[in-house]
């Protein structure tokens, strides 16, 4: 029974040192009317009584203890099932700042729209304050922010993804920067009129809004208790507005994977790659490699921060706690480690529920069960028609269960980073694996980088969606102003700098059938790119980059021949022809602002295929 008065605002805890942090609460509290406000302190005991009183309302299932034990079901409602670009919305001073990839509004006029949604929202409602950490207490690129959000579905996903709670608040320091995250589902128990309101398993709101304020680090979101809608350390504090923070103070904030691999003779090289979304991006993160003798350990699968270090190499840190990874098409055979990561100690939201009280999705396993609940409570079956778990379903773990998570995840200071890896969906023209010619090159490659339409439902098969850097729709400010941002890295590191490669799992026969096998078998692609970083391998000039030559990518053991690597590392200039005039077309979308040394390369680039 929700309480139909509003907490006092004297009554309010003063937690941090920080007097700004304890003002904003008490306005926010003021402004969003709770019954109740609650300082959040990180504890298991803590998770344990809010996720008790989860399952008791029904929005959480306990799952079996025996099969998945300490692990819980969520069921979203139908219309809160994944982000919302087209609600979301950078509020810059200036529009131009926001550049053509954002959805912009004016600040002011954002806050007076959004006022009116807010005010009451919390009525009835817990109002949580969940101080956390983005990357290792106490480091160099670590920064820090409080969400405040009456959803306590998000305080137990934020205790999952970021170190939140007490030793946090820590360190935000009296004159100390952070960042300040106001979710609310916007479904209040107490309406305008004094009238309680009857709760519902997953409270939202029909109209949503996921906004950022660059110029004074905030965030609000209203109206979904969804994913990135509402865990606001994952992509509006870690990339969008960190982002604009690296921008301004020289670091950056990226869409990628961090990894370590480790070759027979011992030395370990760290690698992070940007892949645009269904480009194998969280099996490359927890690669079981096929190669004998090699391994590859985990520090994070979504998001790296990087920050020049006192001996001028590239430092990475992985600012997540935990992984929030997309369910369906994650199996046994596809993502062994991801299964083993995910068997305790996780909350799934929309996947099927077995009848044996676990869970399951599309690619899990490769048989289907008789019989499921789906994502929506219904009775399910393999003649149902439709799909068990939602698409985008998704579980919630904490990265230090993942098997392969290497010593050095949660290195204070991170790093220093070997290799940058590009990666896209390509069913043509570009190779297995091929080098930058230089850091311009590279960044070339970086803001040319998308994926072939692979579905129906998405568009014809084969038309090339952009997403440059895998940051299309995370990259908090002008995506020109980015690549410019990239481009003066190779002033600041020199021959420091890591070396780029652009990689493509995903290259196909004239029948439609993939070239490659993928997989830990990747491995191979990598080994020879950590050998060019020793020098001890050569390469082919191509327009494009510097090729292998086929004789140094170790194929011993897998099924493919000469013909296979002829077709693999094929550069058609035809088809690269056709493809830099797209180029050429979407650099002037994005338009005056895009740098000039992205253009010369682009030039280059068509010079060498003229010439050939």
């Amino acid at each position: 029974m929700p309480s139909t008065s509003s907490v006092n605002a004297s009554e309010i805890p003063k937690l941090s040192k920080n007097p700004a942090v304890n003002e904003w609460v008490v306005r926010t509290a003021e402004l969003t009317q709770p019954s109740s406000v609650v300082w959040c302190d990180g504890s298991q005991e803590e998770f344990d009584n809010i996720a008790a009183d989860l399952v008791e309302s029904g929005t959480l299932i306990r799952l079996d203890e025996e099969l998945r034990p300490n692990s819980y079901l969520a069921r979203s409602d139908a219309k809160d099932v994944a982000r919302v670009e087209s609600r979301t919305y950078i509020c810059s001073e200036r529009e131009e700042d926001a550049g053509p990839t954002n959805n912009w509004r004016d600040p002011a006029e954002m806050r007076a729209e959004l006022e009116p949604y807010l005010r009451g929202s919390m009525r009835g409602r817990t109002m949580y304050v969940v101080p956390f950490a983005m990357g290792p207490l106490g480091g160099k690129i670590t920064q820090y922010g409080v969400e405040i959000t009456d959803s306590p579905y998000v305080v137990l996903s934020m205790a999952l993804m970021t170190r939140s709670g007490s030793a946090a608040l820590e360190y935000i320091a009296p004159d100390g920067e952070w960042v300040p995250a106001l979710h609310t589902v916007g479904a209040p128990l107490i309406d305008d009129e004094g009238n309680e309101v009857e709760d519902v398993a997953w409270p939202c709101n029909d109209t949503k809004y996921i906004t950022h304020f660059p110029e004074t680090r905030e965030i609000i979101s209203y109206g979904s208790g969804y994913g990135g809608n509402a865990l606001l350390g994952k992509k509006c504090f870690a990339l969008r507005i960190a982002s604009v923070m690296g921008h301004e103070e020289g670091w950056l904030a990226e869409h990628m994977v961090l990894i370590q691999a480790t070759n027979p003779g011992g030395r370990k090289y760290t690698i992070t790659g940007a892949f645009p979304s269904a480009t194998g991006k969280t099996n490359l993160a927890m690669m079981r490699p096929k190669l004998p003798g090699w391994k590859v350990e985990t520090i994070g699968d979504d998001i790296v921060w990087m920050r020049p270090g006192d001996d001028g190499r590239l430092y990475a840190i992985n600012p997540e706690f935990g992984f929030f990874g997309v369910a369906p098409g994650t199996g046994w055979s596809t993502n062994p480690v991801a299964m083993e990561t995910i068997s305790k100690n996780t909350i799934f939201t929309n996947v099927a529920l077995t009848d044996d009280g676990d869970v399951w999705w599309e690619g899990m396993t490769d048989e289907t069960p008789e019989h499921l609940i789906d994502w929506e409570g219904n009775d399910w079956t393999p003649e149902s028609g439709r799909p068990a778990a939602h698409p985008n379903a998704r579980f919630t773990v904490r990265a230090d269960q993942c098997p392969t998570l290497s010593a050095d995840w949660d290195a204070a200071d991170g790093v220093p980073v070997d290799i940058i890896l590009f990666g896209g969906r390509r069913r043509t023209n570009v190779p297995l694996i091929y080098q930058s010619k230089s850091w311009e090159h590279g960044c070339f490659l970086g803001s040319t980088l998308g994926s072939e339409q692979t579905a129906a439902a998405e568009g014809p098969v084969g038309v090339l969606r952009r997403d440059p850097f895998a940051m299309q729709p995370f990259a908090g400010y002008h995506m020109a102003d980015y690549w410019n941002h990239w481009l003066t890295f190779g002033e600041r590191l020199g021959d420091k700098a890591p070396s780029i490669f652009q990689v493509n799992w995903f290259r196909r026969d004239a029948d439609g059938g993939f070239l490659w096998p993928g997989f830990g078998e990747n491995i191979r692609a990598l080994e020879w790119a950590t050998r060019r970083v020793e020098g001890a391998v050569g390469a082919v000039e191509s327009p494009i980059g510097l090729l292998p030559d086929t004789s140094d990518l170790d194929t011993e053991g897998i099924d493919v021949d000469e013909e296979t690597l002829r077709q693999i590392f094929d550069v058609p200039t035809e088809g690269w022809l056709a493809e830099l005039e797209e180029t050429e077309r979407y650099y002037d979308e994005i338009g005056e602002r895009v740098p000039q040394a992205l253009r010369e390369q682009l030039a280059q680039v068509r010079a060498a295929f003229e010439r050939a």
